[in-house]
Parts: C-alpha cells; structure tokens; sequence
C-alpha cells in the first residue's frame, strides 16, 4: 500500500493544474485580500492565512475524488481489484494520498504569511496550525472519494468544484463570517469548513480548538466516510 500511495501522490503533484489550483491560486487570493487597500492588521492577516491555507487544502482534498473518476474511465480501478490489496487497503490509501497532496498547499500559504505578510507567531504555533490543518482536511478527503466513486468522471469535476466554492464561501474561508447575514453566520457554523479554519485560527490566538469545533467536525467526518463506503461498494458492482 505504500507504494500505491506514493504512486498516486506523484501522479496528483505532477499535474500543472493542481498545482495551479491548489497552491498558486490561494497563495495569491491570500496576499490579495490582504493587502487591498493598505490592510496592515495582523490578526486579520493570520485569519486570513489560516483561511486560505484551508481553502487550498479542501481543493487538493476533493481532487482525490477527479483521480478516482479518470481511474474508472481508464480502468485502473479494475486492475486493483486484482492486486493483493484489499478494497479497505484501496480506499485507506487513497485517504492517504489525499493527507500528503494537501501539505503543499497548506505549506505554500503559511510561508507566504511568514514571508511576505510578516505575520509573527512562536514556532510551537506555526507547527500546530500546519498539523492542525492537515489533520482537520480528512472529512474533504472522504468527501472528494465518495464523489469520484460514486459519480462519472465529468459529473464529479463539477460537483467538486460546486463543492470546493461552496463549502468555502460559506464555511468562511474566503471573508470573516462577522460579514455574513445573522442567519449565513448560523449556516456557516455548521459546515465543516467553518469548523476546520476555527482550527486553525484559535491556535494562532494562542488557544484550544473549542469542543464544539472538534465535534462538528467528527460528525462530518463520519458522515463523509459512510458516504464514501458506500460509493466505493456500490462502485465495485458496475466496474
């Protein structure tokens, strides 16, 4: 399983438009809200990092799930039913896949706040908010592989990109909830994506990640791993 993992983690990381999409463009929308109209506050620019840095991470996540969709087109997920792995062994090393092509964005956008932004925290913080992030990315990860298991190869780019806006929009990864209608912000509390930047931002404050925080975010993470079980049954049905 190692080397599959490590087989399809080059694949996704040689590709230009991921990437494009997944590290370049939010490494410029962070520095672009940022630095509009002579912004110059840190605490804004580090919620902003840990924004898009989770943005970036939520795109590499799902791209998992365009993976599995060209694999079905071209056969490569009949071939691994004949391969020594088991459908468990299959599935957990395509969430693997998805926790290492997700660093880069997360590493591109924290260098950007370090680097070019000047946004300060001790190095415990800067640690904590890359894992933090890498590990709160899980619930995309299912998500993106129950919609490339469950749908066609055209279908489950559009649903991942719908996804990918969506989630990010309204989780808040874009602009401070504080900005949303009161009835959006009730909304955005219950989306994982809120959830995974309150992650990241409560340790740039220096504080715990709340509980209401972790649970949410474990209900979606269950909820996205029954959906992609079931995808990938349903998958090995009708291919």
């Amino acid at each position: 399983m190692t080397a599959y993992v490590r087989l399809e983690a080059r694949r996704t990381l040689r590709e230009t438009g991921f990437v494009i999409s997944t590290v370049a463009v939010p490494v410029m929308m962070y520095l672009l809200f940022t630095n509009l109209g002579g912004s110059d506050g840190t605490d804004w620019k580090a919620a902003a990092m840990v924004g898009m840095a989770g943005y970036g991470a939520l795109g590499a996540a799902l791209s998992v799930g365009n993976a599995i969709s060209e694999d079905k087109t071209t056969g490569w997920l009949r071939q691994l039913r004949i391969t020594p792995m088991t459908p468990r062994q299959v599935v957990t090393g395509r969430a693997l896949t998805g926790a290492v092509v997700v660093l880069p964005s997360i590493t591109a956008v924290l260098l950007a706040g370090a680097l070019l932004n000047g946004v300060r925290m001790a190095a415990w913080q800067w640690v904590a908010v890359a894992v933090t992030l890498w590990l709160g990315s899980l619930p995309f990860t299912l998500l993106g592989i129950g919609n490339g298991y469950r749908l066609s190869t055209q279908t489950t780019g559009v649903v991942n990109v719908a996804c990918n806006l969506g989630l990010a929009v309204v989780g808040g990864l874009w602009f401070p909830t504080v900005l949303f209608p009161s009835w959006l912000r009730t909304i955005s509390e219950y989306t994982p994506t809120n959830r995974f930047a309150e992650l990241g931002v409560s340790v740039t404050e220096g504080t715990a990640p709340g509980a209401a925080a972790l649970a949410v975010l474990a209900v979606w993470a269950a909820l996205f791993g029954v959906y992609a079980a079931v995808s990938y049954r349903r998958s090995a049905r009708t291919v």
